[in-house]
Formats: C-alpha cells, structure tokens, sequence
C-alpha cells in the first residue's frame, strides 16, 4: 500500500516566525519604556543623576502660553501661579517646587511673564531652568503735562488710560510711607501728584496704573528722600519745588542752566516780581483746550491764576512732569543776582541783573535769528 504524500506549506510556519519576532520586539519595547519609566521614578524619589536621562527625553515642543510671576514670589507661591494659570498639566505644585529646589530655580526665580509649553513638573522644570522672564516697558517722559503724559501712556497701553492713572495717582497704597507723610499734606489731586514720578523707563510686570505709580513714585523717593528729609523740606516747600521745578523744565533746554534759571525764579519770589515765564501761559491756554506753539503779546492777555504775566508768585499747581535736572535745580537753586533772561538761537539764555542789559540782551538774541 503506498503511503499518501504530505502537501509541502511552508506559509503558516513564516507567519509563526513573524509573530513571535513581532511579540518579542513589542515585549523589548514595553520593558524599555517600563524601564525608562522607572528609572525616571527612582531618579525623583532616589535621587538619581538626571543627566542621562535629560539627554535622552527631549523639553516638549508646542504651544506656549505666558505665566505672570510677581515679585516677592516664594517657590512654592511661583509653582502654585503656574499650575492656576494652566502650565502644569500634570503633578502637582508641590512637586513643582520640590524641582525648583533640585534644579536650582527656586534660587533665583525673577519675577515677570514666562514663556512655556504647558507640560508635567519635571519637563516644566527644565523649561524655566534656562527660560528668562520678559517684562513690559512703559515709559515717562519729562515736560508733559497732564493730558499729554497721560495720552502718551495710553498711547502704550490702554490700562493706562486716564481713568486707571488718575485713580492710582491718588491711591496712596502707591506711594513709600515716608514719601506719604509729605503727600498727605499736600492738595490730594492728580495735579500735583504727578509731578512726584520720576520720568524713566520702567520695565513692569503687567504694566498697569498702579504697577507704574508705585514704581515711579519709588523711583522718585529714592532720588531725592534722602535729600528732602535731610534738609528738612516742608509739606508746602516742597509742592513750591515741585511747581517750580516744571516751570525750569518747560524753560530750560540745556540742563546746565537748570540752577541758574531757579535762581532768578527765586530771587523774583523774594521780590514780589511778577514771574513772566511763557511756559505758563502757554498751559494756561491748553487748560482752555487752545495749544499754543509760540507765545504772542495778545496771549499774554488770559485770564488765568497761571498767567505769571499777570499773578505774580508761583501757579497755584505745576505744569508739567520735572526730570531730574530740573528737581535737583528747584531744591538746590544757583545763588545768583540775575533777574532777567532771553533765550538765544541756540537755546542757551542770556542772563542779566537789570532791566536795561535784559533789553540789551533780547537785541542781541533777536539779532541771531
């Protein structure tokens, strides 16, 4: 009897090959990443070196979102301020600051915005261990006035728009103590207030009303507290500084004149003489919503307290923001025996003790255009 030959077919056996190397790769695979993923949880709770593994996992790309920090922030107050405004995606701020401390970062965390890709703690961490904070500028100028310096701000941004900076002018929380002692007796009105910012740069966290108000104000204190206290300013000294001190600004076009123009502003107080600063009427007529470019013998016909044509001693409040030159002068006037001055082309004065070298001098000036 003959045996019946078998049918050769290698197929099912190849598919058999293929599914074990498939299963074997998956399983290599699984203990791999179970591996990595256990060595990343030793490395938090053992304290394994970081390093390799740094290598190895990239930071995560994507989308990034801002996060405020403020200033004074701890740690764990900077981790809690991520996860709220939805950076931490997954942990907890615990954890996030417990990476804070292992990197390094809760050393030297620095207030501002930070750019991140919202992710876990651990990845989180290593973002901000090289990300920098980024700041908003604003910026004040000196010889605005009220109106203008504030359009300007606007202009930067809109939380600084009049309503917002009149109400934080007059917030006193805005303001050092030791400054407020000398505010407080001082007209409460965002007149005379502004005047006490010094002009600068000044880079902010969120860039609003009270943030610039505080960090001017601070600036301002900073300057000239010192000076102030020292020489023993009163309350309503020192609102006479603050008026005089724009009138030089709006004045003077060379700051080395500052205390030169200060002193004859003084020395005509002592007098009784009637002031005659064109800057004045020049606001007396913007206060009337007229702005002047050139100051003509009919304008001087206003009827205002800030025509020093007119009124004699100082206006009744500044007229623009003093920069620092101009402060230094009103505080610390040059001791001179000049009364009078006419500008030159140049914008350098000619200063004279009489009435008749003042005439003298404004031929002269008028002789260079």
């Amino acid at each position: 009897m003959q045996k019946q030959s078998r049918s050769k077919n290698p197929q099912p056996s190849k598919q058999r090959r293929r599914s074990r190397r498939v299963f074997f790769y998956g399983f290599f695979l699984v203990l791999l990443l179970s591996a990595m993923a256990a060595a990343g949880y030793a490395s938090y709770y053992f304290k394994v070196p970081l390093d390799f593994w740094e290598d190895v996992i990239p930071i995560p790309d994507g989308d990034k979102i801002n996060v405020s920090i403020e200033n004074g922030m701890t740690a764990s107050q900077a981790a809690r301020a991520f996860e709220i405004q939805g950076a931490l995606e997954r942990g907890t701020p615990v954890q996030l600051a417990k990476w804070f401390v292992k990197f390094g970062i809760d050393k030297r965390i620095r207030a501002g915005h930070y750019s991140v890709v919202p992710s876990d703690a651990w990845n989180l961490a290593r973002q901000l261990r090289t990300a920098k904070p980024a700041l908003l500028k604003a910026q004040i100028l000196p010889g605005l006035d009220i109106f203008a310096l504030i359009e300007n701000l606007e202009a930067q941004d809109t939380k600084l728009a009049r309503k917002n900076f009149s109400e934080a002018l007059l917030r006193d929380d805005n303001y050092p103590p030791a400054m407020l002692e000398f505010l407080s007796e001082l007209p409460d009105d965002e007149y005379t207030r502004y005047t006490f910012l010094m002009p600068e740069t000044y880079m902010l966290i969120d860039r609003t009303a009270d943030e610039l108000v505080s960090a001017a104000a601070a600036s301002w204190w900073k300057h000239w507290g010192e000076f102030v206290s020292l020489h023993g300013f009163t309350a309503k000294e020192l609102q006479d500084a603050s008026i005089t001190a724009s009138m030089i600004e709006r004045e003077v076009m060379h700051d080395t004149e500052c205390r030169t123009v200060s002193g004859v502003i003084h020395n005509r107080l002592k007098k009784n003489m009637l002031l005659q600063i064109d800057a004045t009427v020049v606001y007396a007529w913007r206060l009337k919503g007229r702005k002047l470019t050139r100051v003509l013998n009919k304008d001087l016909e206003i009827e205002s307290e800030y025509n020093t044509y007119r009124v004699t001693g100082l206006p009744p409040r500044p007229i623009c923001i003093p920069g620092i030159e101009a402060w230094g002068a009103a505080l610390d006037p040059e001791k001179n025996d000049f009364y009078y001055y006419v500008a030159g082309k140049d914008g350098y004065h000619y200063f004279s003790k009489t009435y008749k070298e003042h005439l003298q001098n404004i031929r002269q000036a008028r002789s260079e255009k």
